[in-house]
């Protein structure tokens, strides 16, 4: 491409270049012709007042000399013979000066009574006739030569010529850098289409040259964040998934537990056990890969009623819970709250709360699931009486990173995060009134991030609700405990 828009830059100004060249190359040598031409015209009439005076030939001869041209031997006179005299003599017809015209054009022009030029040995000879006083026409013959007449004209074409090329040159130049900025940005944009299909998905086209160009590159750049979006969440779909599945993978494992002894049911519980292994991480290895994205993508339109979700998976955990001979309290789910969340979203996050509540604690534990509707936010609180968090915050980094804990995705409460960050809500753990763990999950209704800094929100929302006050997030002293997945 670069190329060939420089060859056709080349041709285009090669065509204008001869189209005016050449023309003014020749009205350049005309006009030398004609100034050379001029100049002898001058240098004849110079003679004619001597004509029309004498036609002595010593007189004329003089008169011829004293011309610059005469001086040079570029001048000569013609003088015709004149009619026979009175007594029967015949005159002589004169001719002074060098004669390089033949007597034959002499003679035409003396007929003709008109200028003429004729070309001679070594270059032209101007023929002028002049009217003598006897009557007769005389001729006044001025060589030029042939040096004078294309005087100046080679100097004048080298001169075109080299302006020509010049403006060759500055063309090709000029185009080569059109070509340059054309052709760059696209290859560019080639290179980064092949490197999008070999897989380095952070290929990314400067937005810079031609319009056209640039809007590819927009274009192309969408596209690839789009791709690695739709890859994103392919594998957050994946993780989270594969993270339900310990749903009742727990439910297997806790029932396995009381099968009591045995070959059958230690084959089970190891089952049970490979098989939570394997879960596990097929969860790692999704995160292990995919790039960092933003929260859950909820679609348009999609919501779901809190209470009704909440009573939903409260009834599945609470024949767990019974089981294990836990006394599980659920409050604030007796009216309708329409939260901003998909219904399979909510409930995923709700699992994996109340998951952890029964894999990290010991068995009797008590648990408690409170909802609270403050007007512009839905306030989820999970607590427990169990051991408690050792640092909370640690807990919640995990939730974005790969802590290597035995029994631990990090993918539990990461799952809860971005819930609560898809509707501008947040994610914190504090200690519960239970003497455990409690969760607080904001779900914001209209978009509407909590206020970070208004740390007795909290407790306020739940005096508001009638619950008893609750201390802040803190580090709490003791053993340390296992984080939530």
């Amino acid at each position: 491409m670069r190329w060939a828009l420089v060859k056709v830059c080349l041709a285009v100004t090669a065509m204008v270049v001869i189209a005016f060249a050449v023309p003014l190359g020749l009205v350049i040598r005309e006009m030398a012709s004609d100034r050379a031409f001029s100049d002898a015209e001058r240098q004849a009439a110079m003679i004619a007042p001597a004509l029309s005076i004498t036609t002595d030939r010593e007189e004329l001869t003089r008169a011829v000399l004293s011309t610059e041209p005469g001086d040079r031997g570029r001048l000569a006179v013609h003088v015709p013979a004149p009619e026979k005299a009175a007594d029967g003599t015949e005159g002589e017809a004169l001719d002074i000066g060098t004669r390089r015209a033949s007597p034959k054009d002499v003679a035409t022009v003396r007929k003709a009574g008109r200028a003429s030029i004729t070309e001679v040995t070594d270059g032209f000879a101007l023929l002028q006739p002049t009217a003598l006083s006897t009557g007769d026409i005389a001729v006044v013959e001025v060589f030029v030569p042939e040096g004078e007449v294309s005087n100046g004209v080679a100097t004048a074409w080298l001169i075109l010529a080299g302006v020509g090329v010049a403006l060759i040159v500055g063309s090709v130049a000029v185009a080569d850098r059109l070509g340059v900025r054309m052709v760059q940005p696209a290859q560019r944009l080639a290179g980064a289409a092949h490197d999008l299909g070999e897989g380095r998905l952070g290929t990314r086209v400067p937005e810079e040259g031609p319009t056209e160009l640039r809007s590819a590159a927009v274009a192309f750049n969408s596209m690839a964040d789009q791709v690695v979006q739709l890859l994103a969440n392919e594998r957050e779909l994946a993780a989270d998934l594969s993270h339900r599945l310990r749903t009742p993978l727990t439910v297997l494992r806790l029932n396995a537990a009381s099968l009591g002894e045995g070959p059958a049911a230690d084959q089970t519980r190891a089952a049970v056990e490979q098989l939570e292994h394997e879960v596990d991480t097929i969860i790692r290895t999704a995160r292990e890969q995919r790039p960092q994205t933003q929260g859950v993508q909820t679609g348009a339109g999609a919501g779901c009623d809190a209470s009704e979700v909440i009573r939903e998976r409260m009834g599945f955990w609470s024949a767990l819970a019974e089981d294990e001979g836990r006394e599980v309290r659920l409050a604030g789910v007796d009216r309708t709250v329409r939260i901003p969340v998909a219904r399979p979203e909510l409930a995923a996050a709700l699992d994996a709360l109340l998951g952890n509540v029964f894999r990290h604690t010991p068995e009797g534990t008590a648990f408690a699931v409170d909802v609270h509707h403050s007007g512009d936010a839905v306030i989820v609180l999970v607590s427990d009486a169990g051991p408690g968090i050792t640092d909370p915050e640690a807990a919640l980094a995990r939730g974005t990173t790969n802590p290597g804990t035995v029994g631990s995705t990090g993918l539990g409460l990461d799952i809860v995060r971005r819930v609560a960050e898809s509707t501008g809500g947040d994610l914190r753990i504090g200690r519960s009134v239970l003497g455990g763990t409690e969760v607080r999950i904001w779900i914001g209704l209209h978009g509407t991030s909590p206020d970070r800094g208004r740390r007795g929100h909290g407790r306020r929302v739940a005096r508001r609700f009638g619950r008893p006050r609750r201390k802040e997030p803190r580090t709490t002293a003791g053993p340390a405990t296992s984080g939530p997945s």
